[in-house]
């Protein structure tokens, strides 16, 4: 566990900044979850954040008060914050040639508060977000349409997102198929002590102008026919306050719950733009 003066080193199994939280007023944090390795030789920064604000969702636009640097200000980041601790919400992804002296630092300014958090590839931040090794658990696997693409992992980034146009006048429908191994990984590896669905889906606001209202930001899913072990189909809608270019995010986490129970896996991510008119 690290603490360090003037920049805190932020991950899923480290202590976060000693801070209360409050209803309104204080600061967001970056969390660097840790690092991977990708197949063709590139490497994968998996970040988060921890906003201790329990009721201000805080618009935070790309700039100054919102950039990761060096390459940014813009390096796939969100610009709504929800409250709490939200984990691995995107990706960084840096080429082959970078170095493990080398860094990435998000700075957010949130209620007139700065803090930073760097992101480099030291060897103890290795994670393995795909499969757990224990037990073999696996991401759930989702899609936006019941013939379409399938995506697995936390692998959200706004370069492959869906895109879908919708109205200001007219709720636009989010449906979601999700088919998951049902295992389940856990920090200490304690049985589970309440029934919990296989898969849980949270949507939220993810970048855009106006305010977003779900009919379900965590809609549930109904069991269906599949090949495997949990396969589930859900809907929701998204209600859009003015017109304009919106993102909206969703996290599907299997039995192991948010942060993949404190072992970095298994949930997945995926990003869908929209485009609003009035």
């Amino acid at each position: 566990m690290l603490l360090l003066a003037g920049s805190v080193i932020v991950s899923g199994q480290q202590r976060l900044p000693i801070e209360p939280f409050r209803q309104f007023g204080s600061s967001i944090t970056p969390a660097f979850e840790g690092w991977f390795d990708n197949p063709d030789g590139t490497h994968s920064f998996l970040i988060g954040y921890l906003n201790r604000n329990s009721q201000q969702e805080i618009d935070i636009p790309l700039g100054p008060d919102n950039r990761i640097e060096p390459g940014g200000p813009d390096m796939g980041q969100p610009t709504h914050f929800l409250p709490g601790r939200q984990f691995g919400m995107f990706l960084i992804t840096v080429p082959k040639a970078f170095t493990a002296e080398q860094r990435l630092t998000w700075t957010i300014v949130a209620n007139g508060q700065s803090m930073s958090v760097p992101f480099r590839m030291n060897p103890d931040y290795v994670v393995s977000p795909f499969s757990d090794i224990a037990v073999g658990n696996t991401p759930p696997v989702l899609r936006f349409d019941e013939k379409g693409a399938s995506f697995q992992g936390p692998r959200a980034l706004p370069g492959n997102a869906s895109v879908l146009t919708a109205t200001t006048t007219a709720p636009l429908p989010l449906r979601v198929w999700a088919t998951d191994d049902a295992k389940y990984t856990s920090g200490t590896n304690a049985p589970l002590r309440s029934e919990t669905p296989p898969v849980t889906l949270i949507w939220s606001k993810y970048r855009g102008p106006g305010t977003v209202k779900f009919d379900k930001s965590s809609p549930p899913l109904e069991n269906i026919s599949g090949t495997g072990a949990f396969n589930g189909r859900s809907t929701t809608t998204a209600s859009f306050s003015e017109p304009g270019e919106y993102m909206l995010h969703v996290t599907g986490n299997d039995l192991s719950g948010p942060g993949g129970g404190g072992e970095v896996c298994c949930w997945t991510t995926g990003v869908v733009k929209v485009s609003v008119k009035q």
